[in-house]
């Protein structure tokens, strides 16, 4: 991709305890947290070699079974469809990560590798006692952010977006971030809802040679992308729903992030209610759509309490505020009418 694209902003002021969410949230833009992850027991060592991060790594290893990622050399590192779209172009093999190590460490000097890919696994699991000296303290502020590990190669995870808020760590080697607003999602032409290479839709274009002739709305895209290439230590905080396009860059790549939600647990995924409307409203007269069009502004997209405001509260029911009992009540009364 030779196009340009806008910094993402940046600050090296943050700290690993002092984490300004707040701010970030209330911005809702990327930033770049320079820095962050520096003092890193697994970021030192990499810094000193490939071979002291993948010591570092063993040296937490919980010895539990793993599921990661492999693909012939001829992807060149991009995790994606098959030429028809119907499957993955990555076989998914279960072993340790000893094994996965090994893998990726024989080929460090190999210019056309095979794709090694561990992705999303949890720390707590993977690596016990790695939160002992590496993390940051979301604990501190009552919120429960598990983190998450990508280990691979040069690899290349296609621009997508997650439901929830995400600050990414590059531990070992360095990454590149592209990332996109949420409005761009036309300009980057999704693929299918299912399969998909990590859980959510992914964008088909290739970001290493686009084809503006097939996806001639990507140029709209890069004119409103930001960018970064992330050091090791360095972070990058990522508000819910932004498109990011992430590229390893160095043979060895570690990266730790952190995904929280603004809503509480008891609130489900928005994606329940895209599969539930492309079934029931897509396809509907484009006069009726504009109608739910109009409903859906008045009771899920205005002010949340502007649907109910004019009723007593006895008498407002769901359309007052929800806590966690009547979230279960509207789940009951989902699952009862969509199984008639």
């Amino acid at each position: 991709m030779t196009e340009s694209v806008a910094r993402i902003r940046e600050r090296s002021d943050v700290q690993a305890d002092a984490l300004p969410l707040d701010e970030l949230l209330a911005a809702g833009e990327p930033v770049v947290l320079r820095g962050l992850a520096r003092d890193w027991k697994l970021t030192q060592a990499g810094r000193r070699s490939v071979a002291d991060a993948m010591a570092c790594l063993r040296g937490f290893d919980g010895h539990r079974p793993i599921q990661y990622s492999y693909g012939a050399p001829d992807i060149a590192g991009r995790v994606f469809y098959t030429d028809d779209f119907s499957a993955i172009n990555c076989e998914v093999r279960r072993g340790s990560l000893d094994e996965l190590l090994d893998a990726i460490a024989a080929h460090l000097d190999d210019p056309h590798p095979p794709t090694w890919y561990m992705a999303s696994a949890p720390v707590d699991n993977l690596l016990p006692g790695f939160r002992d000296v590496d993390d940051l303290d979301f604990a501190a502020r009552g919120i429960d952010a598990p983190p998450r590990a990508w280990i691979g190669n040069r690899t290349i995870a296609s621009a997508h977006y997650d439901a929830m808020n995400n600050i990414a760590c590059c531990a070992v080697g360095r990454r590149r971030f592209t990332l996109f607003p949420p409005e761009q999602i036309a300009n980057l032409y999704p693929g299918p809802l299912e399969p998909t290479p990590g859980g959510q839709a992914v964008s088909v274009v290739d970001f290493t040679s686009p084809d503006f002739a097939r996806h001639p709305r990507f140029r709209d895209a890069l004119a409103a992308a930001q960018g970064a290439v992330l050091e090791p230590g360095d972070a990058v905080f990522i508000p819910s729903l932004w498109w990011h396009h992430v590229e390893g860059l160095d043979a060895f790549n570690v990266l730790v992030n952190y995904w929280w939600s603004s809503a509480p647990a008891y609130v489900p995924t928005p994606m329940h209610a895209l599969y539930h409307a492309l079934w029931s409203i897509r396809d509907r007269p484009e006069r009726e759509k504009r109608a739910w069009r109009a409903i859906f502004d008045y009771y899920v997209f205005g002010p949340a309490g502007h649907a109910g405001e004019h009723l007593p509260e006895a008498a407002r029911d769901v359309l007052g505020p929800l806590d966690e009992t009547k979230t279960r009540q509207l789940r009951a009364m989902l699952i009862n009418r969509l199984n008639r």
